[in-house]
């Protein structure tokens, strides 16, 4: 068996775990699976920690607290090398269960809840030695009723996963096949690049690359776009609007991609440095600031176009370097309603 598909299969008894979540289940399998050295980069404001033990208590302890019958669902599994010779499996999903208790200053809804991850696990030797996840915190927030922020601009609703439902990818890996879904998806970042320092939207030469019913299922706090139009109104043109120079600093960061079947995907933390001005960005006024930002991506490929693009972005720690505190403003806009459990047994009809 290659190792790419011997990758996906270690880390198979973690997702199953966190299909059917339990404390002993799932520290289990992250003793298991993740090195006690293993560097785990979570989005804000979770943060960084090293081990099994730190991440369950840094990322999933509230959160299982909070969800008690919380849920993993995968609906992307895929490995491959990166540029640097490092292996890594990316998933894509969104964990799910009804949430009952507060969980960072979100307060409980009573009713199932989804909230999608992107997580990308470097491994060596049979272990996981680094993790790069964003979870869509802002998501929460949504179905909650507690964001504080400017209202998205793309569509906010329940990502759904591959049209094709094959984003659980099977071995043998295909290295041929896997190289150019990657190489499909670096040509076009870089014509993406072009615009706007080359010229006008033509330079991007973008159905060349997309599908005419591209999907781009951008994070919560941008939303959705649907066709090239729909992706360049509500996500594009805003933000090359408030961050013109994107694209230009290439050198001071590290991507890694890598392809699987008719998947391609990236990691990278950060990879993309921009600063906003202008326009400014999200409703935030333009603070002439350079920022770094995290987005973990995966796409799709069908008929040599992409027909869908998933992207989480690591939205909460872009408003964190451009001096808003977005839970500071949160706590404030829910300071009137009740933080406590909610419970929903015994109830009478």
């Amino acid at each position: 068996m290659d190792r790419h598909t011997v990758n996906k299969a270690l880390i198979a008894p973690l997702r199953a775990a966190m299909h059917d979540f339990s404390e002993a289940g799932v520290r289990g399998a992250l003793s298991d699976v993740v090195s006690s050295r293993a560097l785990c980069r979570f989005a804000h404001p979770l943060g960084e920690m090293v081990g099994p033990d730190a991440l369950w208590q840094g990322a999933y302890a509230a959160l299982f607290d909070a969800v008690p019958d919380l849920e993993r669902r995968d609906y992307i599994v895929v490995a491959g090398p990166d540029g640097h010779g490092a292996d890594w499996v990316g998933c894509g999903g969104f964990y799910m269960g009804v949430m009952t208790g507060p969980w960072l200053d979100i307060p409980p809804t009573g009713h199932v809840v989804h909230m999608r991850f992107h997580e990308f696990y470097r491994i060596e030797a049979g272990k996981v030695i680094e993790i790069q996840a964003l979870w869509d915190i802002p998501e929460l927030m949504m179905q909650a009723g507690a964001w504080p922020m400017a209202p998205s601009l793309g569509r906010e609703w329940h990502v759904p996963g591959p049209a094709t439902q094959d984003g659980i990818v099977p071995g043998p890996w295909d290295g041929a096949r896997a190289q150019a879904s990657c190489d499909h998806v670096v040509e076009m970042l870089e014509h993406m690049k072009r615009h706007p320092a080359e010229g006008g939207p033509e330079v991007m030469e973008m159905e060349r690359f997309w599908h005419p019913r591209m999907s781009w299922y951008g994070p919560a706090g941008i939303g959705t776009g649907r066709g090239i139009e729909g992706f360049r109104n509500w996500h594009q043109i805003p933000f090359l609007a408030g961050m013109p120079d994107r694209g230009q600093y290439v050198d001071e960061i590290t991507y890694h991609f890598f392809g699987d079947a008719d998947y391609a995907a990236v990691t990278g933390w950060p990879n993309m440095i921009q600063t906003v001005t202008h326009d400014g960005w999200m409703g935030i006024a333009p603070s002439g600031r350079r920022i770094t930002m995290r987005s973990l991506d995966f796409w799709r490929i069908e008929d040599g176009l992409i027909r869908e693009n998933w992207v989480l972005v690591d939205l909460l720690d872009a408003y964190r370097e451009l001096g808003v505190d977005v839970f500071a403003r949160l706590r404030e806009f829910n300071k009137a309603r009740n933080l406590g459990r909610i419970d929903l047994k015994g109830g009478q009809p």
